[in-house]
């Protein structure tokens, strides 16, 4: 949830395409994108700070700044604000709902900033999934099925590098390229 938002930063999530790559010998297929095992949607609430993302069009006008604030709602779905910081110091906020798939556990969301009288249409919706996260909710990877859209966010600006390092290298791993992240400033 968040992360994917950031001041627009899931209003797209809609168009995801299939990422892929090209290569003279045959291509192994990349495995299936797997979530963590479950979440605990109400823990998961607060603000979370983009620490770095695949770069992408709709968050092309932020700079630094960019952040998720997650409430959940009377009806279990979640309010998403996000939040950034443009190239001319103006902040801009987008705000938009999550739901789950499947049980109340279920780590794979759907995100979407359309008008809320669009929500019946099933392409305003964008996959959120959360591929890692830490026991404690201190940090959290999202993404989708085709690992086209990759968010890293912290309940703080920064990341221990550490931890950092190491997430990125378990993202590596499970197929993707970590050489496409860009850090997302924070300050001033």
């Amino acid at each position: 949830m968040g992360a994917l938002r950031h001041a627009h930063a899931f209003a797209t999530l809609l168009c995801f395409g299939i990422a892929g790559s090209a290569g003279v010998s045959a291509q192994t297929p990349t495995p299936a994108l797997t979530t963590v095992a479950s979440i605990d949607v109400p823990r998961y609430m607060g603000t979370w700070y983009e620490v770095a993302k695949f770069p992408n069009r709709f968050q092309k006008m932020c700079v630094r700044n960019t952040q998720a604030t997650y409430s959940l709602q009377a009806d279990g779905t979640v309010r998403v604000v996000n939040r950034c910081t443009m190239s001319d110091g103006t902040s801009k906020e987008a705000e938009g709902a999550a739901r789950q798939i499947g049980p109340a556990t279920s780590p794979k969301l759907q995100v979407r900033f359309a008008p809320a009288w669009l929500y019946f249409l099933p392409w305003v919706w964008g996959n959120y999934w959360v591929i890692d996260l830490d026991p404690n909710y201190q940090w959290v990877a999202v993404s989708e099925p085709e690992r086209e859209f990759l968010w890293v966010l912290s309940r703080t600006p920064q990341m221990e590098p550490a931890t950092y390092e190491a997430l990125v290298a378990r993202l590596a791993a499970v197929g993707f390229d970590t050489g496409k992240l860009e850090a997302s400033p924070h300050g001033k």
